[in-house]
């Protein structure tokens, strides 16, 4: 598969919590205790069979990205 979106960052998922209509998905990221957290619909995490300790890839496409620092 080729994507456009270069913001890819490959990690093992940690959490599938299945809503009646969404789904949260956590992403535990390589290297590091960073966490992706990801909304997508429950037939979408259904489709793709995502369970905890699988690899995956968080694809990342935003027109902003916002920063804050204290």
């Amino acid at each position: 598969m080729r994507l456009s979106t270069r913001n890819q960052l490959k990690g093992i998922i940690a959490e599938v919590d299945l809503g009646s209509v969404m789904a949260i998905v956590k992403v535990r990221l390589d290297g590091g205790d960073q966490i992706v957290t990801s909304s997508v619909t429950r037939d979408a995490a259904v489709e793709l069979g995502l369970q905890v300790g699988q690899p995956a890839t968080v694809f990342i496409k935003s027109t902003e990205v916002t920063i804050g620092v204290e």
